[in-house]
C-alpha cells in the first residue's frame, strides 16, 4: 500500500476544473487572445467570449443561422471573425458584439484566421478554396463611424484579395508568420502558402485526415493532429481481449505531428495517440514547457511529454468527447471544449490541491 503522502500516479490524476456552461451543443473551436480572452465556436450558432483565466462570460455573438465551426479574435482582441455552416463569415466588434460585416461564401466555412498584423482575414472550408480578405479598411471604416457617434452600421464587405484552390476540402487554416500560412485538408494534405505572392510554397502529407492544426505562439512549430473515424488502418478484426493489441491498432490511425517551421517544416516528432480524433478533437503545444495536451473521442484529457511522447497526466471531467482544446498564452492553464456543451479550464500545475486520483474520487463517491 502506498504512503498517504505519496502523490497520485501522473496517469491517474483527476483535477477539478472551472466549468463554463452556456453552450447547448457540441463545441467546435477555442482560441485565446494574447490578452487572455477566450472565444468559442459552437454548433448552437452562438459564439461566446469569456475571460480566459476565470471563464466568466463576457458576451455572445448573435447572428449566424447555422453551426459555427470557427471563431478567432484579431491580435488586439478588438474584432472577432466566425465561420459557419450557413455559408458565411461574420466579422464582429468584439467590444460591443455587433456585426461589422458579413462575407458570403458558397459552402460551409470550417476555419478562419487573422494575419499576425490583423490586416487580413483567411477563410477556408468545403469550397476547396483558401480566401484572403483585406479587413483593415473594414476596421478603419467602423472606427470612423464610431468617432461620428454612429452605431449599428454594417460595413460593406470587401472582395477577396486572393482565392487559392486546394484538391480537397479544408478543415483548418493557421497563420504561421507575417508571410506564411498553412491549410490542412481532409485527405491528410498540409499546404503552406506565401501570403505575399498568394501562392503555394510547400506541400506534404500526414498519414490520415487532418483533424486539427495549431501554430505555436512564436510561429516556430506547427502541430497537426490526424486520424480516421471509421477505419482501423486496414486491419479487420472481430474480437480482441488484449488491450495492448487494441493500442497497437489505434496507434496506426491517430497521431500528433510537430514540424519545425524555420527548418523547411522538418518533422520534429510524430507520436501515436491512445485516443481517436473525431471531428474537431486535437492537440495543443504548451507555449514554454516541453509538453502538449490532446483530447478526442473519449472523455479524457491527456498531457504528454513533447520530447518522448510519454503520458504525463490524465484528467477527467467532461461527459462527452473532447472536440477542441488550447493552452492559454502564459501556459498556466488550458481550455477544453466538449460534445457535452461545456468548456472546462484546467490548471497546468498537476500538483495543485485540486488534483486528486481517480481512485480516490471513485472511493469517495461510492
Amino acid at each position: 500500500m502506498s504512503s498517504p503522502a505519496s502523490p497520485p500516479s501522473p496517469a491517474a490524476l483527476r483535477q477539478i476544473p472551472i466549468v463554463c456552461p452556456g453552450h447547448s451543443r457540441p463545441l467546435a473551436e477555442l482560441q485565446y487572445s494574447a490578452s487572455n480572452l477566450l472565444i468559442s465556436a459552437c454548433h448552437d450558432k452562438l459564439p461566446m467570449l469569456r475571460h480566459g483565466a476565470s471563464g466568466d462570460w463576457i458576451g455572445t455573438f448573435e447572428g449566424h443561422k447555422g453551426a459555427v465551426w470557427s471563431a478567432k479574435l484579431d491580435p488586439e482582441a478588438e474584432f472577432a471573425a466566425t465561420g459557419s455552416a450557413d455559408f458565411s463569415v461574420k466579422i464582429w466588434d468584439a467590444l460591443t458584439g455587433d456585426v461589422v460585416t458579413t462575407l458570403e461564401h458558397k459552402h460551409v466555412v470550417k476555419s478562419v484566421a487573422f494575419s499576425r498584423d490583423g490586416a487580413r482575414l483567411l477563410t477556408a472550408g468545403h469550397e476547396k478554396l483558401l480566401r484572403v480578405f483585406d479587413v483593415l479598411g473594414v476596421k478603419e471604416q467602423l472606427q470612423t463611424y464610431k468617432a461620428e457617434g454612429r452605431t449599428g452600421i454594417v460595413v460593406l464587405p470587401p472582395p477577396p484579395l486572393a482565392e487559392m484552390h486546394t484538391a480537397q476540402q479544408i478543415r483548418k487554416v493557421v497563420v504561421l508568420s507575417d508571410r506564411l500560412a498553412a491549410t490542412g485538408e481532409v485527405d491528410g494534405t498540409v499546404t503552406v502558402w506565401d501570403l505575399d505572392a498568394y501562392a503555394q510554397t510547400r506541400q506534404f502529407k500526414v498519414d490520415a485526415d487532418v483533424m486539427d492544426m495549431e501554430a505555436s505562439r512564436d510561429g516556430k512549430v506547427l502541430t497537426v493532429a490526424a486520424g480516421k473515424q471509421v477505419r482501423c488502418c486496414g486491419v479487420v478484426f472481430f474480437f480482441s481481449f488484449c488491450s495492448s493489441v487494441w493500442w497497437r491498432l489505434m496507434c496506426c490511425c491517430y497521431q500528433v505531428y510537430f514540424y519545425d517551421v524555420e527548418k523547411d517544416f522538418a518533422l520534429l516528432h510524430a507520436f501515436p495517440m491512445p485516443i481517436s480524433f473525431a471531428e474537431e478533437g486535437g492537440a495543443s503545444l504548451h507555449p514554454t514547457e516541453p509538453k502538449f495536451v490532446a483530447g478526442g473521442s473519449d472523455t479524457w484529457v491527456r498531457v504528454f511529454d513533447f520530447e518522448t511522447g510519454e503520458l504525463l497526466e490524465t484528467h477527467k471531467g467532461h461527459h462527452g468527447p473532447v472536440r477542441c482544446l488550447r493552452y492559454s498564452p502564459s501556459g498556466d492553464s488550458f481550455a477544453t471544449g466538449s460534445e457535452d456543451g461545456t468548456i472546462r479550464i484546467w490548471q497546468n500545475d498537476s500538483k495543485s490541491a485540486a488534483a486528486t486520483s481517480v481512485a480516490e474520487t471513485a472511493a469517495n463517491s461510492s
